[in-house]
């Protein structure tokens, strides 16, 4: 999943947004339970680039019309070191680091931590691309730094205990941060159905050539896998497919800040989904996702 820089809020909210930002959120913030589910029949790295490879597959005809295009195929060959990176950042290395954690560790731990990424993404601008960071987002990088510490340090009963697992979801939301800046910097004068289409057929072909190497063919045919075989295509073609191109379509309806309110809601949906599941949340770390929360939403704050 991408996390878009946010900008001030000043424009009217149309019922259609509000629609689409709640369908955003149910899908992402199911995405963990998701990985999850699918894990039961599939390796993580199946998990991994097999979401790619089926939000490539969604692609493919938006790819089959633009190819036509003369502008969109000067577009890609300029950028296409850029589209690569964008793609490695935002959606295959993180896919995998996703997909490993999620075999250790719950899916609504998991939904925590990935609320952290916008606070990666202005840490990552000021220090790397040259950003300013106001006094009041620099408070809520610290407290959501803080609240992440509180989940991947100590456990359930309080006692200092590095949850390496945890840290790789950490990683994918430092990814996360490296893809928004790079997407700022580099390619965020594409149409985005062209850089996200574009970006999906780099990667797409990469995951196609790790899953040749695996049995994952074997696995999906096998009927007592149907359930985790439709979760991994939902994964790919609604988590990492569509989504990427609703997201876009409420920033035009709405606004950046609007469309980026949504982390705040992923967490919810996570929650909800690992307490359904029968997963069991100590204080702790309800206690570090309200820090978090705390520190995303000085971030956003206008």
């Amino acid at each position: 999943m991408l996390v878009k820089p946010v900008s001030e809020l000043t424009e009217k909210r149309p019922l259609v947004a509000w629609v689409y930002l709640c369908t955003m959120a149910l899908v992402w913030g199911s995405s963990f339970i998701l990985i999850k589910r699918s894990l039961v029949a599939f390796t993580p790295q199946q998990v991994a680039a097999g979401r790619i490879f089926l939000a490539f597959l969604f692609f493919v005809p938006f790819q089959a019309y633009q190819i036509r295009q003369p502008d969109v195929r000067t577009s890609v060959r300029r950028q296409g070191p850029y589209l690569l990176a964008v793609g490695l950042t935002g959606f295959l290395l993180p896919a995998y680091l996703f997909a490993i954690a999620g075999a250790h560790i719950n899916s609504s731990l998991s939904g925590a931590l990935n609320s952290l990424s916008p606070l990666f993404t202005l840490l990552i601008g000021a220090l790397f691309f040259g950003n300013r960071v106001p006094t009041r987002q620099t408070v809520g990088i610290l407290l959501g730094l803080a609240g992440s510490i509180l989940l991947v340090f100590f456990s359930a009963t309080g006692e200092f205990s590095v949850n390496a697992y945890a840290l790789l979801v950490v990683g994918a939301t430092v990814c996360y941060g490296i893809n928004t800046n790079l997407i700022g910097r580099y390619i965020r004068h594409m149409p985005a159905l062209v850089s996200t289409a574009w970006i999906f057929f780099f990667i797409g072909l990469i995951a196609l050539g790790a899953l040749l190497f695996t049995d994952v063919w074997a696995r999906a045919v096998r009927p007592e896998n149907n359930l985790a075989l439709l979760a991994l295509a939902t994964l790919g073609v609604l988590g990492s497919g569509l989504m990427s191109i609703l997201f876009n379509r409420v920033v035009q309806l709405a606004s950046p800040l609007f469309a980026a309110s949504v982390t705040y809601l992923i967490p919810i949906v996570a929650l909800l989904w690992g307490i359904l599941d029968g997963e069991q949340i100590y204080a702790v770390q309800y206690a570090g996702m309200a820090v978090c929360l705390l520190g995303i939403y000085l971030t956003n704050k206008s």
